[in-house]
């Protein structure tokens, strides 16, 4: 059987991740009703907007429409929502096989799920206990960089950590993860089958090559048929220090009137990235500020997600994965994620009382909240206070997806529109800014290398997780480089 990959999401936009990679079962089934082949899962994530999946998942619809008899184990490429926010879906669908990710990802998934369940599936804490406890049972993590193979018997198997795996797969499977750059503990997925002996490689999201905190991604040394992302297929990021500059003009302007900077962002990744980029200004500014230093140290920066204050708590403990240049800080003294200016706020009632202060009080702020694409969370109450306010900003540093109120905001404000949020019209005259630079996203630039960094172009490049005009944008530029090479948009 030739190997089959079949996309359950992740194909109608950048949302609900999620991949199967179906090849001859290593044991005839006795059974017609069986089907003769078995799978690998990649990701099971959620949809936001107007996004949809093979199965008839949508953001709400998200029960498991495709059959998980043939799954042999799950891979998660990292613990983004859109990329595991199904998972206890898959799990009351009847999943009980193992759930292989990297060690970082091991430790921060449980804190992931643990809030998708109160958000969307039960406020039970006995029950979110107990499918948590499910959960950990069947996670095992995989170190990067070393192949493993499936025993059989809802475990792996490690062969030799260097190197080719050789030519005997025992009928089974290979698999092996590689640092993607995209958030802690991102992976690629690299997966060998026999019959036909094919290498296989699923991107999950890589990263920019200059990503704070984290090593950049190397391509793969083969690679048949690779499944790239493509979310900034179409364009190219601004280079690290002109979005430093443009996020300090913004943070300045807020210095300037006593405004807030809000900026929706993911709990995890982004937000560490920004504490990270923030630690930075307020250790290098000086005399060539349009602020003097000690408008400076009147700034706040409010961490108000008691997510994302979890997930840095476990960047910090995790700082052995840093990358070089963030270990430099530390050995200078500096605390990139926990510097004084940062305050974090827990509760919901400390919460509004932020936004009620900020609102009002001219007191120069940055705030970083989720969900980042305004689609739910705590930066609701903070857009439904500020938005019709001209010395508040609003500052996006990721992919908007269609549908959401950040596409909205992000497309209309601008032009002096209005955004729905929970039902309601509210006029936006904050000011609306985009720094590309800070996604967490390689661009166009940096998928190209990726793609052709490989030392014998795959036979096949698939693109997936990107909007109609990214993909075919990046369609378009790789068969200009991949002489024979096939591009598929499924």
């Amino acid at each position: 059987m030739t190997p089959e990959i079949h996309h359950h999401g992740a194909t109608t936009g950048v949302t609900g991740s999620c991949h199967e990679l179906r090849y001859a079962a290593a044991v005839s089934p006795d059974s017609q009703s069986v089907p003769g082949y078995q799978s690998l899962l990649i990701d099971c994530g959620l949809f936001q907007g107007d996004e949809a999946g093979t199965d008839g998942a949508r953001a709400n619809q998200l029960q498991i429409g495709f059959d998980i008899a043939p799954i042999q184990a799950l891979i998660i490429t990292h613990v983004h929502i859109d990329h595991v926010g199904r998972l206890p879906y898959l799990l009351a669908a009847g999943y009980r096989g193992p759930i292989l990710t990297s060690p970082a990802s091991s430790e921060l998934l449980p804190l992931v799920l643990e809030d998708a369940l109160k958000v969307g599936f039960t406020r039970d804490q006995r029950l979110i206990e107990r499918v948590l406890a499910m959960l950990q049972s069947r996670i095992i993590a995989l170190p990067f960089g070393q192949w493993h193979r499936l025993d059989g018997q809802g475990g792996v198997v490690a062969l030799e950590r260097d190197g080719e795996p050789g030519e005997s797969t025992d009928g089974g499977p290979l698999i092996r993860l590689q640092r993607a750059g995209h958030i802690l503990g991102s992976a690629y997925v690299e997966i060998e089958v026999p019959d036909p002996r094919q290498r296989i490689v699923l991107s999950g999201d890589l990263g920019a090559p200059d990503t704070p905190l984290l090593p950049a991604p190397q391509p793969p040394e083969r690679a048949d048929i690779l499944v790239l992302e493509s979310t900034y297929g179409d364009r190219c990021h601004e280079d690290r220090g002109t979005r430093v500059q443009r996020l300090r003009a913004v943070i300045e302007h807020a210095l300037a009137d006593g405004g807030t900077v809000l900026i929706p962002a993911f709990s995890i990744g982004r937000t560490q990235e920004l504490l990270y980029e923030l630690e930075g200004l307020f250790y290098r500014h000086g005399e060539d500020g349009a602020q003097a230093r000690a408008h400076w140290q009147r700034l706040q920066v409010v961490l108000d997600s008691p997510l994302a204050a979890d997930f840095t708590k476990g960047y910090r403990r995790l700082r052995q994965a840093w990358d070089d240049e963030a270990q430099d800080r530390l050995q200078q003294g500096r605390h990139p994620l926990a510097f004084e200016q940062l305050v974090t706020v827990d509760d919901h009632a400390d919460h509004m009382h932020m936004v009620n202060y900020l609102a009002h009080s001219r007191q120069p702020a940055v705030v970083i909240a989720a969900s980042g694409m305004c689609a739910g969370g705590r930066v609701v109450n903070y857009l439904k206070a500020m938005l019709g306010d001209p010395s508040h900003d609003v500052l996006f540093v990721g992919y908007q997806a269609k549908g959401t109120p950040g596409r909205d905001i992000q497309r209309y404000g601008p032009r002096g529109g209005y955004v729905m949020l929970d039902g309601e019209r509210y006029d936006i005259r904050a000011q609306i800014h985009s720094i590309s630079g800070y996604s967490a996203h390689a661009d166009q630039r940096d998928l190209i290398e990726f793609v052709t960094g490989v030392p014998t172009a795959p036979a096949e490049v698939r693109l997936v997780h990107g909007d109609e005009s990214a993909k075919m944008v990046l369609e378009g530029r790789l068969k200009e480089e991949l002489e024979g090479g096939q591009v598929v948009v499924p």
